[in-house]
């Protein structure tokens, strides 16, 4: 299965903008490569389109999933209760740390369990509670 997708350099650790289309297993060694380092991002879609879009950013055990189904409108998937409701948790976006609440932090193992169902099934709305921004 193609996916198309970008995501942060593991050497630099800058976000690149290129996009790369492959199979879902060199996204899958790209993201164990950048989960080996502690922290990273990454946009993935479906090819043929530019939505939905999911975006992932992790720091250590702590990850933010956005889901684009538009250009204009975004969501984040409710925590799984990693966090506590009322922590304040960073994780990059793109090359930036990010402040997010901690109801909308997931385990990184989740958080990418959930990437891969999404490419699979093709269905962002198994994948839990959205709350549109």
């Amino acid at each position: 299965m193609l996916v198309s997708w970008t995501a942060t350099d593991p050497e630099s650790r800058q976000f690149s903008a290129t996009e790369r289309s492959s199979d879902i297993t060199d996204l899958t060694d790209h993201f164990t490569t950048l989960r080996s380092r502690g922290q990273g991002y990454l946009e993935v879609r479906l090819p043929g389109g530019e939505f939905p879009l999911l975006t992932l950013g992790f720091l250590d055990d702590q990850a933010v999933i956005h889901l684009f189904d538009a250009a204009e409108k975004a969501s984040l998937l409710a925590g799984d209760g990693t966090a506590p409701a009322d922590a304040v948790v960073q994780v990059p976006i793109m090359d930036d740390l990010a402040v997010f609440s901690g109801d909308c932090v997931v385990a990184v193992d989740l958080a990418w369990a959930l990437v891969r169902n999404f490419l699979q099934t093709r269905a962002s709305g198994e994948l839990g509670e959205w709350r549109e921004l």
